[in-house]
C-alpha cells in the first residue's frame, strides 16, 4: 500500500513515519513545504494524479499554543481549513481507499463535562483562545463524514490528547505547555535563577500523551478492518477519542518537569495571564475496546523528551 503522508517533518508526522517504514506492507510518500504547499488545490491536485496513494493519514496542521492561537487566529482557521479541505477532496477524487484524520481534544466545547466522550462535540461553546484552530479540526471530522455518507468513502478521524515527545516545537513565542516548561527550567537552570514564571494560576488540569503512543494508535486504526471501525462509530459521530486516561495539574506538572531537568529554584505562577480551560480528560474508552492501549509513562516520557531537547537544542 502506498500511503502519503501529509506533514511527515512534525513532531506527530515524524513519528508517524518512523513507525510506518518499520511496518511492513507500507511504501510511505512525504513531500515538504518547498516541494507541495499543501494549501494549494492545483499542487495538491497534481501529487495526487502522479503518486496515486491508496491510503492518506494527514499530519499536517499549522498548531501551536495560547499565545499562538490568540495571536495568529486568521492563519489558524484558514491555514487549517485549506489543508484538510484540499486533501480530503482530493483523496475522494483519486479514489483513496482509506483516510485518516489527525484533529486535537480542543474541539471539545470549554466546560464539557467529564472526562470528554465522542458524543460530546458540537454541545457547547468552545474554549476563546483556541477557537479558530477547533473550528477547522470540526470541520475537518464533518468533511470525512460527509463523503463517508455521500460517497462511502472510508475516511476516519482520530482525537488526540495533549501530545508531547521528541521533535516537539520549543519555541517559546508558540509552544505548547510541556516543550515550553522543559526548555523554561531549562534555561533558568544553565542561568542559575532562582525562580520560572508559569502562565495561570497552576489548577487546570490536562491530560498528555507520548506522540510515539499516538503514532502507534494511528498505525492501529489505519490497519483496522472498516466493519470493526464502523461498528463502534455512526455516520455523523465517526471520530474517536486517543489518550491515556490520566490527568495532572499544571501545577503539578510543572513540579515534576522542574525535577526532570534538576531545578531547584522557584515557580511562582502568574495570574495575570491566560489559563485555559478548566480541564480536558478524553473517554477514550472506545479505542481502548478495539484492543488499542498506551505504553509510556509521563515519567519516562518527560525525560525522553527532554534527553531529544538537549541532543538537538544544544544551542537552547
Amino acid at each position: 500500500m502506498r500511503v502519503f503522508l501529509a506533514g511527515h517533518n512534525g513532531m506527530v508526522g515524524s513519528s508517524v513515519l518512523n513507525l510506518l517504514k518499520e511496518s511492513s506492507g507500507f511504501e510511505v510518500l512525504t513531500a515538504n513545504r518547498a516541494e507541495l504547499d499543501l494549501t494549494n488545490q492545483d499542487e495538491v491536485k497534481r501529487y495526487f494524479l502522479k503518486m496515486q496513494p491508496d491510503y492518506v493519514v494527514i499530519a499536517a496542521a499549522r498548531v501551536g499554543g495560547i499565545n499562538a492561537n490568540n495571536t495568529y487566529p486568521a492563519e489558524f482557521i484558514y491555514e487549517n481549513l485549506m489543508i484538510e479541505c484540499n486533501l480530503i477532496h482530493q483523496a475522494f477524487l483519486s479514489g483513496v481507499k482509506r483516510l485518516l484524520f489527525l484533529g486535537s481534544s480542543c474541539l471539545y466545547p470549554k466546560f464539557c463535562d467529564q472526562p470528554m466522550k465522542e458524543e460530546m462535540l458540537l454541545s457547547g461553546r468552545l474554549e476563546e483562545t483556541n477557537e479558530p484552530y477547533a473550528i477547522a479540526k470540526i470541520a475537518g471530522i464533518k468533511l470525512c463524514e460527509s463523503y463517508n455518507r455521500q460517497f462511502n468513502t472510508d475516511f476516519r478521524s482520530l482525537m488526540p490528547t495533549n501530545l508531547y515527545g521528541e521533535n516537539d516545537n520549543f519555541n517559546l513565542e508558540d509552544s505548547h505547555v510541556i516543550p515550553a516548561l522543559l526548555k523554561q527550567f531549562h534555561k533558568a537552570k544553565l542561568n542559575e535563577k532562582d525562580s520560572v514564571s508559569v502562565w495561570g494560576d497552576g489548577k487546570p488540569l490536562r491530560e498528555f500523551l507520548h506522540v510515539n503512543d499516538l503514532a502507534d494508535a494511528c498505525l492501529f486504526i489505519l490497519n483496522l478492518a472498516r466493519d470493526k471501525y464502523d461498528a463502534i462509530t455512526d455516520q455523523q459521530l465517526s471520530h474517536l477519542n486517543v489518550g491515556s486516561g490520566e490527568e495532572i495539574s499544571i501545577k503539578n506538572l510543572s513540579e515534576i518537569i522542574a525535577k526532570t531537568v534538576n531545578f531547584k529554584g522557584d515557580i511562582n505562577f502568574d495570574i495575570s495571564k491566560p489559563t485555559g480551560t478548566p480541564r480536558k480528560l478524553l473517554d477514550s474508552s472506545k479505542i481502548k475496546g478495539l484492543g488499542w492501549s498506551p505504553k509510556i509513562s509521563l515519567k519516562d516520557g518527560l525525560e525522553n523528551t527532554y534527553d531529544w531537547f538537549k541532543n538537538n537544542h544544544k544551542d537552547d
